[in-house]
């Protein structure tokens, strides 16, 4: 009886000292794997949910999206892709679209591209070109024919991606073209892209001038 008593003073000891600490951003569900609830179509491809999963294809030649209907600053991203053709994708962040048109006014993307060598988890964008891209031995994290999990953390002009648990790049952005829009899931342009998404996680890490940042 006695060890009992004790036991159970220290688990309300420890749930006070929780309910004391400032709780860190919650994960949100972005894709409730039934359908395309919070995301618009950018563009004329084909965006539908297949086997709990998005599934994007190309059907014209020219880009298209998939987007979320609400806008991000700071945030934390989590995720898992498969590339079921050679065509290029990735993840557009901080993006505002030309009205009624695929055209990017302002973004830039996490790359994602099955071929070896081609950047996956760097980030392109800005008309700028590659803004900076993984080290060398790097490019083989990437999972040419399977899920590969992806995380893009956003802190100010701070961009860190990881890829299958190895972190690709760490990167201060001195001149971001915007620090703020929606999150899109990009199918390149010519027709060949075909892409799975599924367990789309995301934190906002927003916060005001006065708040430290997110931990963890």
């Amino acid at each position: 009886m006695r060890v009992f008593i004790a036991i159970a003073v220290t688990l309300l000891s420890i749930a006070a000292v929780a309910a004391q600490e400032p709780l860190s951003p919650k994960w949100e569900s972005l894709f409730n794997g039934q359908d395309l609830s919070g995301w618009q179509k950018i563009g004329n491809e084909k965006w539908v949910v297949d086997d709990s999963a998005i599934y994007g294809e190309g059907v014209t030649d020219e880009y298209g999206y998939l987007a979320t209907e609400k806008t991000y600053r700071d945030f934390d991203l989590r995720l898992r892709f498969k590339c079921e053709a050679s065509g290029n994708s990735g993840v557009y962040i901080h993006t505002t679209f030309e009205l009624g048109t695929p055209k990017v006014i302002k973004g830039r993307q996490i790359e994602i591209d099955r071929a070896i060598g081609h950047h996956t988890g760097g980030i392109y964008g800005d008309s700028k070109g590659w803004l900076v891209w993984p080290a060398v031995e790097l490019e083989t994290v990437i999972r040419p024919n399977d899920w590969n999990d992806m995380r893009i953390k956003v802190d100010g002009n701070r961009y860190i991606t990881h890829l299958n648990g190895v972190q690709m790049i760490d990167f201060t952005y001195p001149s971001p073209a915007a620090t703020s829009g929606v999150i899109a899931l990009q199918l390149h342009s010519g027709g060949d892209g075909r892409m799975r998404f599924k367990d789309i996680f995301i934190r906002d890490l927003s916060r005001t001038d006065s708040e430290p940042p997110a931990t963890e």
